[in-house]
């Protein structure tokens, strides 16, 4: 039986990156960053290393996106490029994909703006980030639906961090509005919920062992974020949610995320993919990318045809 992610587990693997604007840059020159962007070098360069599909960072924490957004402005109180960045780079990375059948997915975030103080005041989170309330849902909801209608089904799919229900008090009630504001710009798009925990520990013969979770009802594949390509998933699905990880390539302290260098070599990756695409899963792979679009060539090499 067909399933909404059989497009998303064919690609079998893909890259991810974080693009950033004031953990990156300075913030002041943020137009400058993204107008640096080269989207046909790196569309060919992950056409030669065989990724199937490729996401990228609207946003993380601050107020910089990558991509022109209005709503954005008149909840923030902002002016055109002054945030939002006045080039758009979603728009021209699909047109830079799509030459080779590379799919587009994004990356967005369930707390805003929050680390921008004045600005994540206006949309209703700032931290300690507690008790998130549906007000604030509905402001970022609004943001994420003008993204989703200006690309229509140009952008396959979307990860939504930073959704904890412990943390934050999200429920699938909240989390419906951006589910909805998704699927109004492409019916077919998929979507995962990150809630922090890929896994939980199964009791099985006397053993604890990792079994990927379904964060919520509403996701159609598995967050998956994981550390490091240990965990190999026993099923294609968790609840009829695809399996899915999401893991960082590079070596750093924080894990590896968007960091130079290879915790693993070509064979070991090669191996790992095979083995989860096996299963019926999918793996994405969190890579080092500079402002300019630049890979790292290390990490390029190692990824090279797996």
């Amino acid at each position: 039986m067909a399933h909404i992610t059989d497009r998303f587990y064919n690609a079998r693997w893909g890259v991810f990156n974080h693009y950033l604007g004031g953990r990156m840059s300075t913030g002041e020159d943020w137009n400058a960053c993204v107008d640096s962007f080269d989207c046909e070098k790196l569309a060919a360069t992950l056409h030669k290393m065989g990724a199937g599909y490729y996401f990228i960072t609207l946003m993380q924490g601050r107020k910089y996106m990558c991509a022109p957004n209005e709503t954005f402005d008149r909840i923030a109180g902002t002016k055109p490029g002054e945030a939002c960045s006045k080039r758009d780079l979603v728009a021209d990375l699909y047109d830079a994909l799509s030459v080779y059948g590379i799919d587009l997915y994004l990356y967005y975030t369930g707390d805003g703006p929050y680390i921008d103080r004045e600005i994540g005041a206006r949309f209703g989170f700032v931290e300690p980030r507690r008790n998130i309330t549906e007000t604030f849902v509905k402001n970022w909801a609004a943001v994420l639906e003008e993204y989703a209608l200006r690309y229509g089904d140009k952008v396959k799919g979307w990860w939504i961090d930073g959704c904890y229900s412990d943390m934050f008090g999200y429920t699938d009630a909240l989390l419906q509005h951006y589910y909805d504001a998704v699927k109004r710009g492409n019916p077919e798009a998929i979507v995962s919920f990150n809630n922090g925990d890929a896994v939980r520990e199964d009791v099985l013969d006397g053993r604890r062992e990792p079994s990927l979770v379904k964060a919520s009802s509403l996701e159609d594949f598995t967050s998956g974020e994981f550390q490091d390509f240990i965990y190999l998933p026993k099923q294609a699905f968790v609840d009829s949610s695809r399996s899915h990880m999401l893991i960082p390539l590079g070596i750093a302290s924080n894990g590896g995320w968007c960091a130079r260098g290879c915790k693993r070599d070509h064979a070991y990756i090669k191996d790992f993919v095979n083995h989860v695409h096996a299963a019926g899963g999918v793996v994405t792979i969190d890579i080092f990318v500079d402002l300019q679009g630049n890979l790292d060539d290390e990490q390029v090499n190692t990824l090279m045809g797996i």
